[in-house]
């Protein structure tokens, strides 16, 4: 019989006003061995929520300085693992992914996790996926501090960059998790689109600057080089990612894509 305990990691989960989200993103963990939500002075009774379900609820407050919020977490917080899984309030981590969580040997510093995104209701299951190092050791892994603390936009998380291996573990392997998790970004489009416009200013910034950690200095700039990259964002969602095959969802969410590109155009 397999060992049908609890999955030994910490998963995170950073919230701030998410009561419309929690208990659900929350109701998908409890396979895991140890569940921390670290909230931000939330007024809409997330930390609430959170703690009937059953997390450790933390509270934050951002002095305004480097560590942001995620590292914090990797600096601070009194956890049961060093494998950490950082899960936003608007993801669903899906039986297909604990289920390949569970039979994993964590032999890499840290993983890749896919974000599946609902769209208006649908599950896509073609286009553009996020993909981020949402798993790792924190022994090994953290997040790095970019040049951003007075640009509007992000304030007290981290932003649209992955973290890296600390010095001394550069030569470690990251691997890819295969099982989605499923992100409802677009659930409340009208929040969408104002936390995107605030996403778009820090990308304009962080371009002027080119203040990208790592290999996303190289590829921003690359991108940013394109003409007319708000169209290429479409057909790269839309053709290349099979998007059409979603039908009119997969349209509109090829659309919401390049909607946000013309932003930092």
């Amino acid at each position: 019989m397999p060992d049908l305990g609890k999955i030994p990691l910490s998963v995170l989960v950073a919230t701030k006003n998410e009561a419309p989200r929690i208990a659900r993103c929350l109701e998908a963990l409890k396979d895991f061995a140890e569940i921390v939500v670290i909230d931000s002075a939330s007024t809409d009774g997330t930390a609430e929520i959170a703690a009937a379900n059953g997390a450790r609820v933390v509270n934050f407050e951002w002095a305004g300085s480097y560590p942001k919020k995620r590292q914090w977490c990797l600096d601070i917080l009194d956890l049961a693992h060093d494998w950490v899984f950082f899960v936003d309030a608007d993801e669903v981590v899906t039986s297909a992914l604990v289920e390949e969580l569970r039979d994993m040997d964590f032999a890499a510093a840290g993983y890749f996790v896919r974000g599946q995104y609902v769209f208006r209701g649908r599950v896509l299951k073609h286009g553009l996926k996020n993909n981020k190092l949402a798993l790792f050791d924190r022994r090994r892994i953290e997040f790095p501090v970019v040049d951003d603390l007075d640009i509007e936009g992000m304030g007290e998380i981290e932003g649209h960059y992955q973290p890296v291996l600390k010095a001394g573990h550069e030569r470690e392997e990251i691997g890819q998790i295969e099982a989605p998790l499923l992100h409802y970004a677009y659930e409340d489009e009208q929040g969408w689109r104002a936390r995107h416009a605030r996403y778009a200013r820090w990308e304009i910034e962080m371009d002027k600057r080119n203040a990208w950690p790592g290999d996303a200095r190289l590829s921003k700039r690359l991108f940013k080089a394109l003409p007319f990259r708000w169209g290429v964002a479409f057909l790269h969602s839309y053709f290349l990612k099979g998007g059409v095959l979603d039908g009119r969802a997969g349209l509109d969410f090829a659309r919401s894509r390049a909607s946000y590109y013309r932003m930092i155009r």
